[in-house]
């Protein structure tokens, strides 16, 4: 919105035959300086509305259920946080409020990356609010059945990857030249594109349901899930910002994307977003995300990580939720298998807990390696 109005202030003087001056607000054309307002304002609309939006969860009893063991010698999740059931959850339509807002002043709302980034997060958290919802008419912690919600995740997908594979996008390599996303990006080596064709369709339908599901599995503890977010947002908010350069995405090897500015506003909202929902949701959390706010985040990161060609990235820069997500397909396979369990409980922060460490310690250093994560993400730019 705020493009579009320096452009009408362009458009208005130049018809009147004035000198075109718009003045000090001509530094919102800056991609830096309106992603750090975007941020701001972000976090100010979520420290705003929070505890407006909280008191309503609670009224509404859009309350916590906590998980009871369903399996024979299985740990029941209840029994260890039982203090936390009946917490507003749903607290996810607070981050899409947060971040839409922003975008909705900040960013160019014709650009193709910002509807694209916009559709799958609202997407993916209407199929998160769906689960949400169920589960709070059941009154337990299943929710939509796990096929059916595969299926959402992989029709969004479906669609996002017909779009970039088939869509007028000018994504342009270096130094080979190639145009065009069908291509996936291997990290440390600077010419290496594999061209995988309609595959890509594929590939962007994986890499999607992986990141939704992956952040929804880290989902466990006071501010784990929304901490990690801001360390992999922050990462690929400064790619995309590479990204948008000829002269660094030239010098670093990396694709240009022209519209990948966008995608650093949009970046900057949604790390506003996050950081301020994080205020409520640090421990002892006021409210949960639920998977409104985890299926959306998943599907935000996984979205910005392909528009800028760096989705091979989001397996080291989201280690965190990578290394959840694996714990459970570990103790899954192993318990059908062999009947025994690798991990205590699963997902692996549940395993720490099993351990006795506290709940704080935890985060804090899944935060910490998410952050070394995000910063050796970054520096695998400069080794290829």
């Amino acid at each position: 919105m705020l493009i579009a109005f320096l452009n009408f202030l362009r458009w208005y003087m130049h018809k009147k035959g004035e000198p075109v001056d718009i003045g000090p607000i001509r530094v919102f054309q800056y991609i830096s300086v309106r992603a750090g307002a975007a941020l701001i304002f972000a976090f100010a609309i979520s420290l705003l509305i929070g505890p407006w939006m909280i008191r309503r969860l609670r009224d509404l009893k859009a309350q916590q259920i906590i998980r009871r063991a369903s399996s024979e010698g299985a740990i029941s999740l209840h029994d260890m946080h039982k203090a936390k059931e009946g917490t507003p959850t749903m607290g996810g339509l607070l981050i899409l409020i947060a971040v839409f807002s922003s975008v909705f002043v900040f960013c160019g709302l014709y650009s193709r990356s910002v509807l694209l980034l916009s559709t799958m997060s609202i997407g993916f958290a209407a199929l998160g609010f769906w689960d949400d919802y169920t589960k709070l008419l059941k009154k337990n912690h299943l929710g939509l059945p796990p096929r059916g919600k595969l299926i959402g995740q992989a029709l969004l997908g479906f669609l996002l990857g017909l779009e970039l594979w088939h869509g007028p996008w000018k994504v342009r390599y270096e130094p080979t030249g190639s145009v065009g996303y069908a291509y996936i990006l291997i990290p440390f080596f600077k010419d290496l594109y594999p061209y995988i064709g309609f595959f890509f369709v594929l590939w962007v339908i994986g890499v999607m349901v992986s990141a939704s599901n992956a952040v929804n599995l880290t989902d466990g503890l006071d501010g784990l899930a929304i901490g990690t977010t801001v360390s992999s947002a922050a990462a690929f908010t400064v790619m995309a910002y590479m990204a948008s350069r000829t002269d660094m995405s030239k010098y670093l090897y990396i694709p240009y994307v022209p519209d990948a500015g966008e995608v650093v506003v949009f970046g900057g909202a949604l790390l506003g977003a996050s950081l301020g929902f994080l205020w409520f949701n640090s421990h002892p959390a006021q409210v949960f995300m639920g998977d409104t706010g985890s299926m959306m985040l998943g599907g935000a990161l996984g979205t910005m990580a392909l528009l800028i060609k760096q989705e091979v990235l989001l397996l080291l820069i989201g280690g965190i939720f990578v290394a959840e997500a694996l714990s459970v397909m570990i103790q899954v396979t192993s318990y059908k298998l062999t009947g025994k369990r690798v991990f205590l409980m699963s997902p692996l922060h549940h395993h720490y807990e099993k351990l006795g460490l506290h709940e704080n310690k935890i985060i804090l250093r899944f935060w910490t390696i998410s952050l070394l994560l995000a910063l050796f993400g970054l520096a695998t730019l400069k080794l290829r």
